[in-house]
């Protein structure tokens, strides 16, 4: 039986416990991609296919067209979700009697949701290689830790809004006293070294519970990190399987969503930016072709949004709500915390209504303000025109989220389709799509 695309999606998410992992789950899928080093020469090809990574943790894939290059069609997701990191000094002992694991919070997740379930440790490792030092992928894959709830007899307010404290409350049991210097050990045993070796770390907490699909028609999909992974799995299906232009394609996959973007791999980097000129000055072009080539040129930012809760459908707007397996959600904020306006909503209604792809409108409540995400930022960097869309989902940063399955083939098909259509900017405010 052929696999169906929320299939695909569990597995990816499955081989994507961090983010480090998210980006090495789609190198494999660009086989066919050449990869490029930002530290060697680019020697581009008309027609070629090619890859970047920054830190292990972003990446950028292009496909060029066979003939001159007139502009970018650009969509931009993220890598990372809410998680605890672990502190380099990782082991706490309690009484002689427990070893747990020192963590901070990594981004704003729903504290409540890891309490209670299987827990284990992925990230990278940075190792010594003879003279110098390279990074490992690690994931200790089996359960490993857990952090439980104190008893409803030693909390009674547990149920009535009770505050979690970071430093006291969520830090994971990891075993009893026997288990004393064990945590860097077993790092060291999954990066395939001995523990001198060890040069340092970043490896965070990740939800052991895999992805299920589920409901009387089989009509929704609940698994970890579906924000933002779901985007980023569909944009590399979409850029895998649209036909060419006359533009590039150019799927991101930015790090650092969740605590703002303000890193060297982040969307407010100037990674993006850095790719598309080096792309334009490859090919022979000049400086000011690569500003003729943005004027041009379309992003859309893909990271996920609310659906109107069937418990709470207050917290709604009342006429802007999005349901799961609605189709495409495009995103408004008259405060620019999403970038979506009429010109980039127009052009993405027409692609989709040519594809016969549904879409839906979001925007906050009025007096509820609610968060920002890539476009925006990226847009300081690469002015392009933008849209920002997403898919409706339920419990936004819980470690464990739920969406429609069957928007993941509405997200692929329009993303598809996106790539597919030639926008051409013939005069500010008037566009034509072929």
């Amino acid at each position: 039986m052929q696999e169906t695309n929320v299939q695909k999606l569990i597995r990816f998410i499955r081989k994507s416990p961090t983010s480090f992992h998210a980006i090495d789950a789609i190198k494999q899928a660009l086989k066919d991609f050449t990869p490029l080093q930002e530290r060697e020469r680019w020697a581009l090809a008309p027609g070629g296919k090619y890859y970047v990574t920054r830190n292990g943790s972003s990446l950028i894939a292009f496909t060029l067209p066979a003939g001159p290059l007139s502009s970018f069609q650009l969509i931009a997701s993220h890598s990372d979700s809410p998680t605890f990191k672990i502190k380099e000094n990782a082991e706490v002992i309690v009484r002689d009697k427990y070893v747990q694991l020192d963590t901070e919070r990594y981004g704003g997740m729903i504290m409540s949701s890891w309490f209670d379930r299987p827990l284990s440790v992925a990230g990278r490792a940075l190792v010594r290689d003879g003279q110098g030092v390279r990074a490992v992928l690690v994931d200790l894959d089996r359960d490993m830790a857990l952090i439980p709830n104190v008893a409803i007899h030693m909390n009674r307010d547990v149920n009535n809004g009770y505050k979690y404290n970071p430093a006291v409350d969520t830090f994971p049991l990891w075993g009893t006293q026997a288990a004393k210097g064990t945590f860097r050990a077993q790092i060291a045993q999954a990066a395939g070294v001995k523990e001198e070796d060890l040069l340092g770390a970043d490896l965070f907490l990740y939800n052991r519970m895999e992805g299920r699909v589920w409901g009387v028609g089989e009509e929704f999909v609940s698994a970890p990190r579906l924000d933002d992974l779901e985007c980023a799995f569909s944009s590399v299906e979409a850029l895998l399987s649209a036909q060419g232009g006359d533009h590039a394609n150019v799927c991101c996959v930015f790090d650092n969503e969740e605590v703002g973007s303000t890193t060297k791999q982040g969307a407010d980097s100037s990674f993006l930016a850095d790719v598309l000129r080096r792309i334009l000055l490859s090919l022979g072009k000049t400086e000011e072709d690569y500003y003729t080539a943005l004027a041009g040129s379309f992003m859309l930012s893909a990271d996920n949004a609310h659906a109107v809760h069937p418990n709470h459908p207050e917290y709604s707007d009342g006429l802007n709500q999005t349901v799961m397996n609605g189709g495409i959600v495009i995103k408004f904020n008259a405060n620019q915390k999403y970038t979506t306006d009429g010109v980039s909503e127009a052009v993405f209604h027409h692609i989709c209504e040519k594809a016969q792809v549904p879409v839906q409108h979001y925007a906050n409540r009025s007096d509820m303000p609610g968060g920002g995400t890539l476009g925006n930022i990226s847009g300081s960097h690469v002015s392009v025109n933008t849209l920002d869309i997403g898919l409706a989902q339920l419990a936004m940063h819980s470690c464990y989220e739920t969406a429609g399955a069957q928007d993941v083939d509405y997200m692929i098909a329009g993303m598809k389709a996106f790539y597919e259509t030639e926008i051409r900017c013939a005069a500010d405010g008037r566009y034509t799509l072929t």
